[in-house]
């Protein structure tokens, strides 16, 4: 798809032996709907959608029921692979997100270059081991898998808190609000490569 004002979108399915995903996802504002079986989650994949501006369904089945880890992995998997196909081929995207977002107690930010280079890196920790039903550290795995399959290099940092609650959703808030403006259509405006290529 070549980059472009109108509105981008991408359907994708997975499933394994283990989990059944599916996201259906529109680069553009609208209902959001976030159905799995750890609340957490669906609070906080709601929250990024939302902060990123985008809108659409992720449904996801655990087939096994051996902890969260398998749902949250699989979920931002699909996320990520709906992500990069609606994206095409980011001719004409702004490329680079930042933010920094305060919650209360917690203050979070996050950057991202959607330049096709895979990296990424997690700073901070939670004062407990679970929020609701998600395990914190499923937090790094997240920012991890969402930038595999992204294609994208994501730095991320919890600068301090006390509210685990706090902490999180300020998090992906701020994650939200840098991937909305790193991949912005803004023609030839966008940011360009001295090498010529983003790769």
């Amino acid at each position: 798809m070549t980059g472009s004002t109108e509105v981008r979108r991408a359907e994708v399915k997975r499933e394994t032996k283990e989990t059944s995903v599916y996201v259906n996802l529109s680069l553009g504002p609208g209902d959001i709907k976030v159905v799995t079986p750890i609340k957490f989650l669906n609070h906080m994949v709601e929250t990024f959608m939302f902060y990123m501006g985008s809108s659409g369904e992720v449904m996801a089945e655990d087939l096994r029921g051996f902890d969260d880890h398998h749902v949250v992995e699989d979920v931002f998997i699909t996320l990520g692979m709906a992500l990069d196909r609606a994206l095409g081929d980011r001719v004409g995207i702004r490329r680079f997100g930042w933010s920094m977002v305060p919650m209360d107690d917690a203050l979070a930010a996050t950057a991202i270059d959607l330049g096709g280079r895979v990296y990424w890196v997690f700073r901070g920790s939670f004062v407990g081991e679970r929020i609701g039903d998600l395990t914190t550290q499923m937090v790094p795995h997240i920012i991890r898998t969402l930038a595999t399959h992204v294609r994208a290099t994501i730095h991320a940092e919890i600068r301090w808190g006390e509210n685990d609650h706090h902490m999180a959703e300020a998090l992906f808030k701020s994650l939200g609000l840098s991937m909305a403006q790193a991949m912005e259509y803004v023609g030839d405006k966008a940011a360009r490569s001295l090498k010529g290529t983003m790769q």
